[in-house]
């Protein structure tokens, strides 16, 4: 392992050394099912991700209160949120979900890199609904095996967002038990972005499961060429967050299909 994602790895251990996912406060999750949700809407499913920061952009966003963001969100038509837990390159944290959680009742994605059970632990605690886990660091054996996480995840009641970069990664997340598997258009490692990377994993093939296309996403036209693969959903952050009207650029890109 090389580049960004062991600075990544390392992020999250140094969190949890600097004791983030210690959570004393204990939250419900929401009462809406994100599947059903995707599976019944007629435009495009966006679950759009609060974050203020990233290690390719670096400051996103000033600094703002997270509960206002989600809440335009929201009013454009997301029907999920991903918020970021991890404090270092992203200037994510617990507590900003936590705020975020009491506000809203959309599904929430806790999003971290998630290399140990404490952060699941967490994840329970804040009232996620779902935790990201990242295929490639069980592929290279950084983490032990993912089928035991999505099994300590889905035992208490948490949801999983399996994330693939290459063909080879998505087998192996179809193979899993997750409830969601994504497909991320930036190498977390060379932070190169492709927006084919999706067209690419999935052209030609027919799913069953909701497949979520994730990052690089910035136009309408970007929904309806990943919608003609195969995406059954997008994740989109910092188009979102960069955005000087948040809840006119989610509802844009909704209405796509």
């Amino acid at each position: 392992m090389n580049g960004m994602l062991k600075t990544l790895v390392q992020n999250s251990q140094n969190a949890i050394s600097d004791g983030v996912y210690e959570i004393s406060k204990r939250l419900q999750k929401s009462e809406v099912d994100l599947v059903d949700s995707i599976r019944k809407n007629d435009h495009a499913s966006l679950i759009t991700e609060v974050k203020f920061s990233s290690p390719t952009l670096g400051k996103i966003r000033s600094m703002s209160d997270p509960v206002k963001i989600a809440k335009m969100m929201i009013r454009g038509g997301a029907v999920g949120i991903s918020v970021l837990t991890q404090p270092y390159l992203f200037d994510g944290s617990p507590e900003y979900f936590m705020q975020i959680r009491q506000a809203v009742n959309v599904p929430l994605l806790m999003k971290d890199i998630t290399v140990d059970k404490i952060q699941i632990d967490a994840a329970e605690k804040i009232g996620a609904d779902y935790i990201l886990l990242i295929q490639s660091l069980f592929d290279k054996k950084l983490v032990s095996e993912i089928d035991e996480f999505i099994d300590y995840a889905q035992r208490k009641k948490l949801k999983v967002l399996v994330e693939a970069q290459t063909g080879k990664e998505f087998e192996n997340a179809i193979k899993t038990n997750a409830d969601l598997i994504g497909i991320n258009n930036r190498n977390l490692d060379t932070l190169e972005l492709d927006i084919n990377t999706t067209k690419k994993i999935l052209d030609g093939r027919n799913y069953s499961r909701i497949i979520i296309s994730e990052s690089g996403i910035e136009s309408e036209k970007e929904i309806r060429f990943l919608h003609k693969y195969g995406a059954s959903a997008f994740l989109v952050g910092s188009n979102i967050m960069k955005s000087a009207n948040i809840e006119e650029t989610v509802r844009r890109l909704v209405v796509a299909i």
